[in-house]
């Protein structure tokens, strides 16, 4: 190979690398998200600056089923992110991730930072319920249930009238995202440092409902979403949409 063909590859190996070149298309990507109260202490420590958590102590816990995902197949995700304001305007901070596929798991670290491990994340339907287990190396981490479907946020309940336009919830998942981005070099040294960002495009939202929620997590060295505690549930939302993820964008540089 020469240097041009070289530079043309999408990663590692270079006869088969993990994952082609993006951008990325999801279908019918599913997510529950229980949005709960949690220790201020520990989410101040949690995030890097200059990010600034946002006021409330809240978290974002989540579970993600991707059944058709260009380049990465079918797989699904589960973990924590915490909202912040970076400059004034509001992001989401992914604090740590968990999944069972291997490319996006390479190419979510590689190209954007995701702070993703490997884990055994489900999320269901089980009769009545709308069930997301997180288990890591076969023991129970996280178990979040929401009663399926109650509340059809594309419905005329006056309940929640903020997330009834379709616009609004295309606007909740297409804000900003970001990621702390740590490569060591062959020295052992850093060798990329960064706060990456990006935005979801071409949202098509298929699908919205909110309910009563509740959330369950087991202390593990491992996979700690339990150093988030559960002090108070806020709610849960459920939301079917096809969309693209995008390459991101440099926000800062630790090495600069």
């Amino acid at each position: 190979m020469n240097r041009k063909q070289i530079l043309s590859l999408a990663g590692m190996p270079a006869q088969a690398p993990s994952y082609p070149k993006g951008p990325y298309r999801f279908v019918n990507r599913e997510y529950f998200i229980i949005t709960y109260k949690s220790d201020a202490d520990a989410i101040r420590a949690a995030v890097p600056e200059p990010l600034t958590p946002a006021p409330g102590g809240l978290i974002a816990y989540e579970y993600i089923k991707m059944p058709d995902s260009s380049g990465f197949g079918d797989y699904q995700e589960s973990g924590v992110v915490i909202p912040c304001t970076f400059k004034g305007k509001p992001v989401n901070f992914t604090c740590m991730m968990f999944l069972d596929d291997e490319p996006p798991l390479t190419g979510g670290r590689e190209i954007w930072g995701f702070p993703k491990k490997y884990g055994n994340p489900e999320l269901k339907v089980v009769r009545d319920t709308l069930t997301g287990v997180l288990k890591y190396d076969d023991e129970l981490v996280s178990m979040g249930t929401m009663q399926y479907k109650p509340e059809n946020l594309l419905g005329s309940n006056p309940a929640h009238e903020e997330m009834r336009d379709v616009n609004a919830i295309k606007q909740k998942l297409g804000k900003t995202q970001v990621n702390l981005k740590l490569i060591p070099g062959v020295d052992g040294k850093p060798s990329i440092a960064q706060l990456v960002s990006y935005n979801m495009t071409d949202i098509k939202v298929k699908g919205a409902w909110a309910g009563h929620a509740r959330l369950h997590l087991v202390p593990h060295v491992n996979a700690p979403v339990a150093d988030f505690p559960v002090h108070q549930i806020v709610g849960g939302s459920h939301f079917i949409a096809d969309l693209t993820l995008p390459y991101g964008r440099v926000i800062h540089d630790y090495l600069k």
